[in-house]
Protein backbone atom coordinates (compact mmCIF):
# COMPACT_ATOMS: atom_id res chain seq x y z
CA UNK A 1 0.00 0.00 0.00
CA UNK A 2 2.61 2.91 -1.22
CA UNK A 3 -0.12 5.61 -0.86
CA UNK A 4 -1.04 4.59 2.82
CA UNK A 5 1.60 6.46 4.44
CA UNK A 6 0.95 9.69 2.13
CA UNK A 7 -2.82 9.23 3.59
CA UNK A 8 -2.03 9.24 7.15
CA UNK A 9 -0.10 12.35 6.44
CA UNK A 10 -2.88 14.16 5.31
CA UNK A 11 -5.47 13.26 7.40
CA UNK A 12 -2.86 13.74 10.42
CA UNK A 13 -2.41 17.51 8.89
CA UNK A 14 -6.51 17.66 8.80
CA UNK A 15 -7.04 16.56 11.89
CA UNK A 16 -4.35 19.51 13.31
CA UNK A 17 -5.77 22.06 11.30
CA UNK A 18 -9.26 21.45 12.12
CA UNK A 19 -7.98 21.59 16.31
CA UNK A 20 -6.31 24.54 15.36
CA UNK A 21 -9.02 26.55 13.20
CA UNK A 22 -12.08 25.68 16.03
CA UNK A 23 -11.17 28.02 18.63
CA UNK A 24 -11.32 30.88 16.76
CA UNK A 25 -14.67 29.62 15.05
CA UNK A 26 -15.52 29.52 18.22
CA UNK A 27 -14.79 32.61 19.30
CA UNK A 28 -16.14 34.26 16.71
CA UNK A 29 -19.78 32.46 17.39
CA UNK A 30 -19.52 33.77 21.01
CA UNK A 31 -19.51 37.18 19.96
CA UNK A 32 -22.27 36.37 17.60
CA UNK A 33 -24.62 35.39 20.09
CA UNK A 34 -23.83 38.03 22.75
CA UNK A 35 -22.11 41.08 21.70
CA UNK A 36 -21.78 41.66 17.71
CA UNK A 37 -24.36 39.63 15.97
CA UNK A 38 -23.36 39.82 12.22
CA UNK A 39 -26.74 38.78 9.44
CA UNK A 40 -27.25 35.24 8.91
CA UNK A 41 -25.64 35.15 5.65
CA UNK A 42 -22.35 36.92 6.59
CA UNK A 43 -22.41 34.40 9.52
CA UNK A 44 -23.05 31.35 6.95
CA UNK A 45 -19.92 32.46 5.12
CA UNK A 46 -17.80 32.65 8.07
CA UNK A 47 -18.47 29.06 8.66
CA UNK A 48 -18.01 28.20 5.20
CA UNK A 49 -14.79 29.77 4.84
CA UNK A 50 -13.34 27.61 8.14
CA UNK A 51 -14.59 24.82 6.50
CA UNK A 52 -12.34 25.92 3.43
CA UNK A 53 -9.56 26.73 5.76
CA UNK A 54 -9.32 23.57 7.04
CA UNK A 55 -9.09 21.40 3.96
CA UNK A 56 -7.34 24.33 2.05
CA UNK A 57 -4.73 24.22 5.09
CA UNK A 58 -4.20 20.24 5.38
CA UNK A 59 -3.44 20.01 1.97
CA UNK A 60 -1.30 22.88 1.36
CA UNK A 61 0.67 21.06 4.42
CA UNK A 62 1.29 18.26 2.60
CA UNK A 63 1.92 19.29 -0.33
CA UNK A 64 4.26 21.46 1.33
CA UNK A 65 5.77 18.46 3.30
CA UNK A 66 6.43 16.86 -0.39
CA UNK A 67 7.43 19.18 -2.55
CA UNK A 68 8.49 22.71 -1.23
CA UNK A 69 10.21 21.08 2.12
CA UNK A 70 12.19 19.07 -0.80
CA UNK A 71 12.94 21.80 -3.36
CA UNK A 72 13.90 24.08 -0.35
CA UNK A 73 16.17 21.27 1.23
CA UNK A 74 18.05 20.57 -2.63
CA UNK A 75 18.50 23.89 -3.29
CA UNK A 76 20.35 24.34 -0.06
CA UNK A 77 22.47 21.78 -0.53
CA UNK A 78 23.50 23.09 -3.76
CA UNK A 79 24.54 26.38 -2.78
CA UNK A 80 26.35 25.05 -0.37
CA UNK A 81 28.24 22.84 -2.72
CA UNK A 82 29.68 26.13 -4.84
CA UNK A 83 31.54 26.94 -2.01
CA UNK A 84 31.68 30.62 -4.10
CA UNK A 85 30.38 33.37 -1.90
CA UNK A 86 29.46 35.54 -5.07
CA UNK A 87 27.38 32.59 -6.10
CA UNK A 88 25.85 31.66 -2.34
CA UNK A 89 25.31 35.38 -2.38
CA UNK A 90 23.66 36.15 -5.76
CA UNK A 91 21.45 32.70 -5.46
CA UNK A 92 20.07 33.54 -2.24
CA UNK A 93 18.84 36.87 -3.34
CA UNK A 94 17.13 35.25 -6.28
CA UNK A 95 15.58 32.69 -4.81
CA UNK A 96 14.35 35.21 -1.55
CA UNK A 97 13.07 37.66 -3.91
CA UNK A 98 10.88 35.08 -5.88
CA UNK A 99 9.80 33.30 -3.31
CA UNK A 100 8.64 36.25 -1.61
CA UNK A 101 6.53 37.85 -4.40
CA UNK A 102 4.76 34.18 -4.14
CA UNK A 103 4.06 35.02 -0.70
CA UNK A 104 0.13 35.41 -0.76
CA UNK A 105 0.48 37.31 2.59
CA UNK A 106 2.45 39.41 1.23
CA UNK A 107 0.00 40.26 -1.82
CA UNK A 108 -2.78 40.52 0.83
CA UNK A 109 -1.01 43.40 2.86
CA UNK A 110 0.04 45.13 -0.38
CA UNK A 111 -3.20 45.01 -1.11
CA UNK A 112 -4.70 46.57 2.28
CA UNK A 113 -1.83 49.41 2.25
CA UNK A 114 -3.17 50.30 -1.76
CA UNK A 115 -6.83 50.88 -0.50
CA UNK A 116 -5.63 52.50 2.44
CA UNK A 117 -3.52 54.72 1.63
CA UNK A 118 -5.89 55.97 -1.24
CA UNK A 119 -3.91 54.19 -4.27
CA UNK A 120 -0.75 56.64 -3.48
CA UNK A 121 1.36 53.35 -2.72
CA UNK A 122 0.60 50.60 -5.66
CA UNK A 123 0.29 47.23 -4.85
CA UNK A 124 3.26 46.60 -6.91
CA UNK A 125 5.63 48.88 -5.71
CA UNK A 126 5.08 47.02 -2.07
CA UNK A 127 5.40 43.57 -3.54
CA UNK A 128 9.10 44.76 -5.55
CA UNK A 129 10.57 46.89 -2.82
CA UNK A 130 9.60 44.02 -0.37
CA UNK A 131 11.15 41.31 -2.21
CA UNK A 132 13.92 43.16 -3.08
CA UNK A 133 14.46 43.46 1.19
CA UNK A 134 14.03 40.16 1.50
CA UNK A 135 16.66 38.91 -1.37
CA UNK A 136 19.13 40.68 0.23
CA UNK A 137 18.79 39.42 3.77
CA UNK A 138 18.18 35.49 2.50
CA UNK A 139 21.80 36.03 0.72
CA UNK A 140 23.24 37.70 3.89
CA UNK A 141 22.16 35.01 6.08
CA UNK A 142 23.13 32.28 3.32
CA UNK A 143 26.35 33.62 3.86
CA UNK A 144 26.30 33.60 7.26
CA UNK A 145 25.71 30.17 7.58
CA UNK A 146 28.75 29.47 5.40
CA UNK A 147 30.96 31.41 7.41
CA UNK A 148 29.84 29.99 10.65
CA UNK A 149 29.35 33.93 12.11
CA UNK A 150 27.37 34.39 15.28
CA UNK A 151 23.65 35.20 14.55
CA UNK A 152 23.28 37.43 17.82
CA UNK A 153 25.41 39.90 16.62
CA UNK A 154 24.23 39.69 13.41
CA UNK A 155 20.20 40.44 14.18
CA UNK A 156 22.16 43.73 16.64
CA UNK A 157 23.53 45.23 13.91
CA UNK A 158 20.73 44.89 11.41
CA UNK A 159 18.15 45.96 14.00
CA UNK A 160 20.30 48.58 15.21
CA UNK A 161 20.75 50.21 11.23
CA UNK A 162 16.74 49.66 11.38
CA UNK A 163 16.53 51.83 14.53
CA UNK A 164 18.14 54.54 12.59
CA UNK A 165 16.13 54.49 9.52
CA UNK A 166 13.36 54.60 11.51
CA UNK A 167 14.31 58.07 12.81
CA UNK A 168 13.60 59.51 9.55
CA UNK A 169 10.68 57.52 8.13
CA UNK A 170 7.11 58.34 8.41
CA UNK A 171 5.28 56.88 11.48
CA UNK A 172 2.68 55.48 8.65
CA UNK A 173 5.59 53.75 7.10
CA UNK A 174 6.40 52.36 10.20
CA UNK A 175 3.91 50.69 11.03
CA UNK A 176 3.86 48.95 6.82
CA UNK A 177 7.21 48.25 6.89
CA UNK A 178 6.97 46.08 10.34
CA UNK A 179 3.53 44.62 9.43
CA UNK A 180 5.50 43.64 5.71
CA UNK A 181 8.22 41.97 7.51
CA UNK A 182 5.61 39.94 9.23
CA UNK A 183 3.78 39.04 6.13
CA UNK A 184 6.19 38.23 3.88
CA UNK A 185 7.12 35.16 6.49
CA UNK A 186 3.68 33.05 5.58
CA UNK A 187 2.81 29.50 4.49
CA UNK A 188 4.68 29.49 1.12
CA UNK A 189 7.93 31.20 2.53
CA UNK A 190 8.52 29.95 5.58
CA UNK A 191 8.90 26.19 4.64
CA UNK A 192 10.76 27.08 1.76
CA UNK A 193 13.59 29.35 3.62
CA UNK A 194 13.53 27.16 6.77
CA UNK A 195 14.51 23.88 4.23
CA UNK A 196 16.84 26.13 2.49
CA UNK A 197 18.60 27.01 5.85
CA UNK A 198 18.33 23.34 6.94
CA UNK A 199 19.82 21.96 3.73
CA UNK A 200 22.72 24.79 3.83
CA UNK A 201 23.62 23.90 7.07
CA UNK A 202 23.38 20.42 7.21
CA UNK A 203 25.42 19.89 4.35
CA UNK A 204 28.33 22.42 6.04
CA UNK A 205 28.24 20.14 9.54
CA UNK A 206 30.45 21.48 12.37
CA UNK A 207 29.57 21.74 15.95
CA UNK A 208 27.14 24.75 14.97
CA UNK A 209 24.88 22.63 12.09
CA UNK A 210 22.17 22.35 14.63
CA UNK A 211 21.70 25.96 15.69
CA UNK A 212 22.59 27.23 11.94
CA UNK A 213 19.45 25.64 10.66
CA UNK A 214 17.22 28.26 12.47
CA UNK A 215 17.47 32.39 12.31
CA UNK A 216 17.09 32.45 8.35
CA UNK A 217 13.30 32.99 8.61
CA UNK A 218 13.96 35.66 11.08
CA UNK A 219 16.66 37.18 8.88
CA UNK A 220 14.66 37.53 5.51
CA UNK A 221 11.81 38.90 7.65
CA UNK A 222 13.91 41.68 8.77
CA UNK A 223 14.82 42.55 5.08
CA UNK A 224 11.21 44.42 4.39
CA UNK A 225 11.36 46.81 7.63
CA UNK A 226 14.14 48.84 5.68
CA UNK A 227 13.38 48.25 2.55
CA UNK A 228 10.10 49.86 2.81
CA UNK A 229 11.57 52.79 4.99
CA UNK A 230 13.91 53.26 2.31
CA UNK A 231 11.30 53.53 0.06
CA UNK A 232 9.97 56.09 2.03
CA UNK A 233 13.29 58.26 2.75
CA UNK A 234 14.15 57.87 -1.30
CA UNK A 235 10.97 58.82 -2.62
CA UNK A 236 9.54 61.47 0.28
CA UNK A 237 6.32 60.25 0.22
CA UNK A 238 3.84 61.89 2.67
CA UNK A 239 0.30 63.06 3.59
CA UNK A 240 -0.93 59.68 3.46
CA UNK A 241 -4.59 59.63 3.93
CA UNK A 242 -5.79 56.54 5.69
CA UNK A 243 -9.53 55.16 4.87
CA UNK A 244 -11.42 52.06 5.06
CA UNK A 245 -12.54 49.39 2.50
CA UNK A 246 -16.16 49.11 2.69
CA UNK A 247 -17.42 45.44 2.36
CA UNK A 248 -20.46 44.89 0.57
CA UNK A 249 -22.45 41.88 2.18
CA UNK A 250 -25.87 41.86 0.65
CA UNK A 251 -24.04 39.99 -2.24
CA UNK A 252 -26.01 36.38 -1.04
CA UNK A 253 -24.84 33.56 0.91
CA UNK A 254 -21.90 31.98 -1.91
CA UNK A 255 -21.94 35.15 -3.70
CA UNK A 256 -18.39 36.18 -2.95
CA UNK A 257 -16.82 32.81 -3.13
CA UNK A 258 -17.86 32.47 -7.00
CA UNK A 259 -16.72 35.90 -7.66
CA UNK A 260 -13.41 35.36 -5.79
CA UNK A 261 -12.73 31.50 -7.13
CA UNK A 262 -11.58 32.71 -10.28
CA UNK A 263 -8.84 35.26 -8.97
CA UNK A 264 -7.51 33.22 -7.03
CA UNK A 265 -7.21 30.11 -9.19
CA UNK A 266 -5.61 32.62 -11.32
CA UNK A 267 -3.23 33.83 -8.36
CA UNK A 268 -2.41 30.46 -7.13
CA UNK A 269 -0.85 29.45 -10.15
CA UNK A 270 1.31 33.32 -10.43
CA UNK A 271 2.55 32.47 -7.13
CA UNK A 272 4.09 28.92 -7.65
CA UNK A 273 5.16 29.21 -11.03
CA UNK A 274 8.56 30.90 -9.87
CA UNK A 275 9.21 28.41 -7.81
CA UNK A 276 8.10 25.60 -10.19
CA UNK A 277 10.37 27.14 -12.63
CA UNK A 278 13.22 27.23 -10.69
CA UNK A 279 12.97 23.68 -9.37
CA UNK A 280 12.92 23.05 -13.46
CA UNK A 281 15.95 24.48 -13.86
CA UNK A 282 17.78 23.41 -11.19
CA UNK A 283 16.62 19.82 -11.67
CA UNK A 284 17.92 19.39 -15.20
CA UNK A 285 21.48 21.65 -14.59
CA UNK A 286 21.96 20.23 -10.50
CA UNK A 287 19.50 18.00 -8.89
CA UNK A 288 19.15 15.40 -11.98
CA UNK A 289 16.24 13.35 -9.96
CA UNK A 290 15.05 9.81 -10.88
CA UNK A 291 11.72 9.91 -12.82
CA UNK A 292 9.80 8.79 -8.97
CA UNK A 293 11.50 11.56 -6.95
CA UNK A 294 10.77 14.38 -9.41
CA UNK A 295 7.10 12.62 -9.84
CA UNK A 296 6.39 13.53 -5.47
CA UNK A 297 8.12 17.10 -5.63
CA UNK A 298 5.53 18.17 -8.92
CA UNK A 299 2.46 16.30 -7.04
CA UNK A 300 3.66 18.20 -3.73
CA UNK A 301 3.43 21.61 -5.81
CA UNK A 302 0.22 20.28 -7.41
CA UNK A 303 -1.53 19.83 -3.77
CA UNK A 304 0.07 23.06 -2.59
CA UNK A 305 -1.46 25.07 -5.28
CA UNK A 306 -4.83 23.20 -4.84
CA UNK A 307 -4.54 23.84 -0.90
CA UNK A 308 -3.52 27.26 -1.54
CA UNK A 309 -6.45 28.11 -3.83
CA UNK A 310 -9.38 26.79 -1.46
CA UNK A 311 -7.31 28.65 1.41
CA UNK A 312 -7.42 31.76 0.21
CA UNK A 313 -10.59 31.30 -1.27
CA UNK A 314 -12.01 30.89 2.50
CA UNK A 315 -9.93 33.44 3.82
CA UNK A 316 -10.86 36.26 1.88
CA UNK A 317 -14.58 35.35 1.53
CA UNK A 318 -15.08 34.62 5.24
CA UNK A 319 -12.88 35.41 7.51
CA UNK A 320 -11.64 39.30 6.68
CA UNK A 321 -15.66 40.09 6.14
CA UNK A 322 -16.24 38.90 9.83
CA UNK A 323 -13.29 40.10 11.48
CA UNK A 324 -13.50 43.68 9.92
CA UNK A 325 -17.25 43.87 11.42
CA UNK A 326 -16.17 42.21 14.50
CA UNK A 327 -13.38 44.87 15.29
CA UNK A 328 -15.65 47.71 14.17
CA UNK A 329 -18.82 46.39 16.30
CA UNK A 330 -16.98 46.37 19.43
CA UNK A 331 -15.37 49.87 18.83
CA UNK A 332 -18.54 51.51 18.42
CA UNK A 333 -20.77 49.54 21.03
CA UNK A 334 -17.80 47.98 23.70
CA UNK A 335 -14.98 49.64 23.21
CA UNK A 336 -13.56 48.60 26.49
CA UNK A 337 -13.71 45.01 25.38
CA UNK A 338 -11.23 45.44 22.74
CA UNK A 339 -7.91 44.36 24.31
CA UNK A 340 -9.93 41.67 26.20
CA UNK A 341 -10.93 40.26 22.75
CA UNK A 342 -7.86 41.12 21.84
CA UNK A 343 -6.12 38.79 23.75
CA UNK A 344 -8.82 36.06 23.44
CA UNK A 345 -7.67 36.02 19.60
CA UNK A 346 -4.03 36.34 19.94
CA UNK A 347 -4.15 33.34 22.28
CA UNK A 348 -5.74 31.41 19.31
CA UNK A 349 -4.90 32.41 16.22
CA UNK A 350 -1.17 31.53 16.28
CA UNK A 351 -3.15 28.06 16.03
CA UNK A 352 -4.20 28.53 12.81
CA UNK A 353 -1.02 29.52 11.60
CA UNK A 354 0.24 26.80 9.29
CA UNK A 355 3.55 27.85 9.20
CA UNK A 356 4.17 27.79 12.91
CA UNK A 357 3.30 23.94 12.45
CA UNK A 358 6.59 23.62 10.12
CA UNK A 359 8.76 25.45 12.85
CA UNK A 360 7.50 23.07 15.49
CA UNK A 361 8.01 20.04 13.78
CA UNK A 362 11.39 20.86 12.71
CA UNK A 363 12.44 22.48 16.08
CA UNK A 364 10.94 19.01 17.57
CA UNK A 365 12.63 16.95 14.82
CA UNK A 366 16.09 18.94 14.82
CA UNK A 367 16.21 19.07 18.35
CA UNK A 368 15.14 15.39 19.00
CA UNK A 369 12.57 15.67 20.96
CA UNK A 370 14.46 17.69 23.21
CA UNK A 371 12.39 20.90 22.56
CA UNK A 372 8.51 20.07 22.35
CA UNK A 373 6.17 21.80 20.25
CA UNK A 374 3.65 22.12 22.53
CA UNK A 375 5.95 24.23 24.75
CA UNK A 376 6.76 26.25 21.80
CA UNK A 377 2.99 26.44 21.07
CA UNK A 378 2.18 27.29 24.31
CA UNK A 379 4.93 30.49 24.79
CA UNK A 380 3.75 31.28 21.12
CA UNK A 381 0.06 31.70 22.21
CA UNK A 382 0.70 33.68 25.19
CA UNK A 383 3.32 36.48 23.40
CA UNK A 384 0.60 37.11 21.04
CA UNK A 385 -2.46 37.00 22.91
CA UNK A 386 -0.15 39.99 24.68
CA UNK A 387 0.50 41.60 21.40
CA UNK A 388 -2.77 42.03 19.68
CA UNK A 389 -4.06 43.10 23.22
CA UNK A 390 -1.42 45.87 23.42
CA UNK A 391 -2.42 46.82 19.72
CA UNK A 392 -5.99 47.33 20.40
CA UNK A 393 -4.81 49.66 23.07
CA UNK A 394 -2.90 51.35 20.91
CA UNK A 395 -5.91 52.14 19.11
CA UNK A 396 -8.08 53.29 22.00
CA UNK A 397 -5.09 55.52 23.44
CA UNK A 398 -3.62 58.48 20.52
CA UNK A 399 -0.60 58.80 22.67
CA UNK A 400 0.23 55.37 22.36
CA UNK A 401 2.62 54.80 19.64
CA UNK A 402 3.65 51.87 17.95
CA UNK A 403 7.33 52.44 18.81
CA UNK A 404 6.74 52.66 22.33
CA UNK A 405 6.12 48.69 21.98
CA UNK A 406 8.66 47.54 19.29
CA UNK A 407 11.42 49.82 20.75
CA UNK A 408 11.88 48.23 23.93
CA UNK A 409 10.17 44.85 22.68
CA UNK A 410 13.20 44.41 20.16
CA UNK A 411 15.73 45.87 22.59
CA UNK A 412 14.84 43.26 25.47
CA UNK A 413 15.06 40.49 22.52
CA UNK A 414 18.69 42.16 21.43
CA UNK A 415 19.83 41.50 24.67
CA UNK A 416 18.39 38.15 25.97
CA UNK A 417 20.16 37.26 22.48
CA UNK A 418 23.34 37.19 24.34
CA UNK A 419 22.15 35.27 27.48
CA UNK A 420 20.42 32.11 26.22
CA UNK A 421 21.46 29.31 24.20
CA UNK A 422 22.24 30.44 20.44
CA UNK A 423 19.66 27.54 19.08
CA UNK A 424 16.83 29.44 20.47
CA UNK A 425 17.79 32.89 18.77
CA UNK A 426 17.34 31.11 15.75
CA UNK A 427 14.24 29.62 16.73
CA UNK A 428 12.76 33.22 18.26
CA UNK A 429 13.49 35.29 15.56
CA UNK A 430 12.22 32.42 13.01
CA UNK A 431 8.85 32.26 15.42
CA UNK A 432 8.39 36.10 15.27
CA UNK A 433 8.07 35.49 11.28
CA UNK A 434 6.03 32.41 11.28
CA UNK A 435 3.36 33.79 14.03
CA UNK A 436 2.74 36.43 11.90
CA UNK A 437 0.85 34.11 8.88
CA UNK A 438 -1.99 33.99 6.95
CA UNK A 439 -4.63 34.51 9.97
CA UNK A 440 -2.76 37.38 11.06
CA UNK A 441 -2.18 38.92 7.70
CA UNK A 442 -6.50 38.36 7.02
CA UNK A 443 -8.61 38.38 10.20
CA UNK A 444 -6.00 40.17 12.80
CA UNK A 445 -5.70 42.79 10.05
CA UNK A 446 -9.19 43.50 9.31
CA UNK A 447 -10.20 43.52 13.04
CA UNK A 448 -7.51 45.99 13.83
CA UNK A 449 -8.86 47.96 11.10
CA UNK A 450 -12.01 47.97 11.52
CA UNK A 451 -11.45 49.06 14.94
CA UNK A 452 -9.33 51.82 13.68
CA UNK A 453 -11.60 52.78 11.30
CA UNK A 454 -14.85 53.07 14.10
CA UNK A 455 -12.81 55.17 16.49
CA UNK A 456 -12.81 59.19 15.81
CA UNK A 457 -9.45 59.64 17.48
CA UNK A 458 -7.16 56.55 15.01
CA UNK A 459 -5.58 57.26 12.23
CA UNK A 460 -5.97 53.74 10.01
CA UNK A 461 -2.97 54.19 8.15
CA UNK A 462 -1.19 54.62 11.22
CA UNK A 463 -3.71 52.76 13.77
CA UNK A 464 -5.03 50.43 11.32
CA UNK A 465 -1.48 49.04 11.04
CA UNK A 466 1.16 47.59 13.16
CA UNK A 467 -0.92 45.03 14.84
CA UNK A 468 1.61 42.00 12.77
CA UNK A 469 4.35 44.10 13.36
CA UNK A 470 3.14 43.42 17.13
CA UNK A 471 2.87 39.44 16.38
CA UNK A 472 5.91 39.04 14.82
CA UNK A 473 7.62 40.88 18.04
CA UNK A 474 6.91 39.52 20.93
CA UNK A 475 7.61 35.73 20.06
CA UNK A 476 10.89 36.98 19.75
CA UNK A 477 10.91 37.64 23.64
CA UNK A 478 8.48 34.70 24.42
CA UNK A 479 10.74 32.09 23.53
CA UNK A 480 14.08 33.12 24.38
CA UNK A 481 12.41 33.72 27.68
CA UNK A 482 12.00 30.02 27.48
CA UNK A 483 15.47 29.73 26.52
CA UNK A 484 16.56 31.13 29.63
CA UNK A 485 14.19 28.56 31.64
CA UNK A 486 15.95 25.61 29.81
CA UNK A 487 19.23 27.04 30.33
CA UNK A 488 18.49 27.22 34.11
CA UNK A 489 16.98 23.76 34.24
CA UNK A 490 19.81 22.86 32.53
CA UNK A 491 22.44 23.73 35.05
CA UNK A 492 20.30 22.76 38.04
CA UNK A 493 20.29 19.07 36.43
CA UNK A 494 24.26 19.24 36.05
CA UNK A 495 24.53 20.85 39.28
CA UNK A 496 22.05 17.83 40.76
CA UNK A 497 24.59 15.27 38.97
CA UNK A 498 27.80 17.36 39.86
CA UNK A 499 26.47 16.67 43.22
Amino acid sequence: MKGEPYLNILLSKLKDISLSVFPITLLVIILNFTLIPVETGVLIRFILGAILVIIGLGIFLFGAHLGIGPIGNLMGETIAKTNNPLLVGILGFILGFFISVAEPDLQILANEVNIASGGLISNVTILIVVSIGVGIMVAIGLLRIVYEKPLNKLFTIVYFIIFLLGLKAMEEFLAISVDASGATTGAMTTPFILALGYGVSQLKGGKTSEEDSFGLVGLASAGPIFAVMMLNIIKGINNVQGEVEAFVVNTGILGPYIRIFPRFLKESVLTLLPLFILFLIFDKTRFKLNKRSRGIILKGLLYTYIGLTLFLVGVNAGFMEVGRIMGEGLANYHPWLLPIVGFALGMVVVLAEPAVYVLTEQVEEVTAGHIKRKIILMALSIGIAFAVSMSMLRIMIPSLKLWHFLLPGFALGAYLSYRVPPIFVGIAYDSGGVASGPMTATFVLAFAQGAAGAIPTANVMIDGFGVIAMVAMTPIVAIQLLGLIFKRKARKEGNCEHN
